[in-house]
């Protein structure tokens, strides 16, 4: 296939990108580099198969010749990112999405939108099914990403059923592992960060709250059986992300313990707007892909701490 993905040197994106490349396929990388790194698909320029392209999806896409798919990852995805870019969260969720359906139905190609398990909101049903409707805050500082991804969830179905597109929605749950912005604001490069430097962790609230950590490699297996699923209802949203659900406050010591670190933990107050709780249900995910997660959490936390050690330039 002849791909492009939008988002492409982003921790998700270049991930996606490295696995479509190495199973034969040409990728038309774009990204406008406001979050993402040209140093996560540096490895990829000599590439034959493999273009980047610096650009806005904001604005009008045009990929000359033929595209087979086309895979939307564009967006801040941390809340430090989208706190700060509140706008730009908007406009890529709603223009951005809509630049990228339109160069999708130009093409003829199969459309497949990273969505989130934010569009759950602070969940009232639990673990999270594809067909509740979320409980999500639209004016709260956390809205500008929720109600992006919501709508582009929308406008995603719109024209799968107005133009007859084949579209396919991923709702991504937490994912970690390698190329993760140390600084992102997200839990885990946090805690790695914290913890290798011998700095207090920090835990929001008491730690109560729960997640469900998905490494990234089975992650990119889900969304790659996802595009390629023909079955029927396959355009439906699947949620994506691992059913093994862990309190924040325990994976930071974790973490504490895994780094060999003599760091603290500390709580601070509980940001605006924080899901209580997170696991995703992947009953179809499993019927529809024959996916499930494969590698256990101390598996990928001890993959993940030998990239955040490089970057952070040794133990504590």
């Amino acid at each position: 296939m002849r791909v492009v993905v939008t988002g492409a040197a982003g921790f998700l994106g270049s991930h996606l990108v490295d696995r479509l490349l190495a199973e034969g396929h040409e990728v038309v990388a774009l990204d406008n580099l406001i979050t993402g790194s040209r140093e996560n698909i540096a490895h990829l320029e000599p590439a034959r198969r493999f273009r980047f392209v610096l650009h806005d999806v904001t604005r009008y896409i045009d990929v000359p010749g033929p595209v087979d798919a086309v895979l939307h990852f564009a967006s801040p995805a941390s809340p430090i990112d989208y706190l700060k870019l509140p706008i730009q969260t908007l406009k890529v969720g709603s223009l951005g999405t809509h630049n990228a359906l339109g160069l999708a139905k130009a093409k003829g190609a199969r459309f497949l939108l990273a969505s989130t398990s934010e569009v759950y909101g602070d969940p009232q049903v639990h673990p999270q099914t594809e067909d509740y409707w979320g409980h999500v805050n639209p004016i709260g500082p956390r809205g500008v990403y929720d109600e992006a991804k919501r709508f582009a969830e929308a406008i995603t179905m719109a024209y799968h059923r107005v133009h007859g597109l084949e579209t396919r929605i991923a709702r991504i749950f937490n994912t970690y592992g390698e190329r993760m912005r140390l600084a992102d604001g997200r839990a885990l490069p946090a805690f790695f960060g914290q913890a290798l430097r011998g700095e207090p962790v920090t835990v929001f609230g008491e730690g109560a709250q729960t997640r469900s950590f998905c490494y990234v490699s089975d992650l990119v297996e889900g969304l790659l059986r996802l595009l390629q699923c023909d079955a029927p209802g396959a355009a439906e949203p699947v949620n994506i992300g691992n059913t093994d659900e862990v309190s924040i406050l325990e994976v930071a010591r974790e973490v504490v313990a895994l780094t060999g670190s003599a760091s603290e933990v500390v709580f601070r107050p509980l940001p605006a707007d924080d899901p209580h709780v997170r696991r995703p249900d992947i009953a179809r995910a499993r019927a529809l892909l024959g996916w499930e997660p494969r590698v256990p959490r101390a598996e990928g936390l001890a993959r993940t701490l030998d990239y955040f050690r490089k970057r952070v330039g040794g133990t504590p």
